[in-house]
């Protein structure tokens, strides 16, 4: 029977997997807020019933949705939408580790933020409309009270409205960003650069002016690839380095 329930969804198979149409399908209960980051999902005999394909596709969807890190499945409880913790934000989207010693979270000091007319690259970037505004951050990150970068982060002030309004902002903003407007980063895209200290960003992190730093410029996405963030991180690279593991 199951067979034929995934058969039965024929017309719809196209050109992707099954599996893949399935995990479509979930994503948008993601995207539509329907699930909500820490909710319990039906189990896969459910969710089976629901689509109409067997328990087997239904999992193949899960465990690639797991390996993204969208859901997380706990042993004996199910599987659950996965929270922006700062642990796996860590390791998915922060690369930057101590030359000696183990990876930690670095901390951050917010030095401005504001509203401000997009540069073109910011447009370019984010997919901007004519007269859109954004919103932008400037921090400086720190570890061991040593700082190690500062960075500017541009919001389309569209889809992130009243951010002004806030009184604290915190250090993981992909949780705030997932908490209180919905948006769950799914993905980005990091490009690398070496470039020369100014006397502004020298100031700021307490080095020379010139001195040798990595720029890490970021777009990040929502579950739907739509960018919603760029992030401009100038990085003093003395006693750490960007991390990647290829496999």
């Amino acid at each position: 029977m199951a067979d034929q329930a995934d058969t039965a969804t024929g017309e719809e198979i196209g050109f992707k997997p099954l599996y893949a149409q399935v995990r479509e399908q979930l994503m948008r209960r993601l995207v539509s807020g329907e699930w909500l980051p820490g909710m319990l999902l039906p189990s896969e005999i459910e969710l089976a019933r629901q689509l109409n394909v067997s328990q087997g596709t239904v999992r193949k969807a899960l465990d690639s949705m797991t390996a993204d890190n969208l859901v997380i499945r706990r042993q004996g409880r199910g599987t659950y939408v996965a929270e922006p913790e700062e642990s796996r934000i860590l390791f998915q989207f922060f690369r930057l580790k101590p030359d000696m010693g183990e990876a930690s979270f670095p901390d951050s000091h917010v030095v401005s933020t504001g509203h401000a007319q997009p540069t073109a690259t910011e447009t370019e970037n984010l997919g901007l409309k004519q007269d859109e505004q954004v919103f932008r951050i400037e921090r400086i990150r720190m570890l061991s009270d040593q700082p190690i970068l500062i960075e500017t982060i541009t919001l389309p002030a569209s889809r992130f409205p009243d951010f002004d309004h806030l009184t604290i902002i915190p250090n993981n903003l992909y949780r705030l960003y997932s908490e209180r407007w919905g948006i769950t980063i799914g993905s980005a895209e990091e490009r690398l650069k070496a470039i020369a200290a100014s006397s502004r960003d020298a100031k700021k992190l307490g080095c020379e002016e010139g001195e040798a730093l990595l720029l890490i410029s970021r777009v990040a996405k929502d579950l739907e690839e739509r960018p919603v963030e760029l992030r401009w991180s100038r990085c003093i690279s003395r006693d750490i380095h960007y991390a990647v593991n290829l496999r």
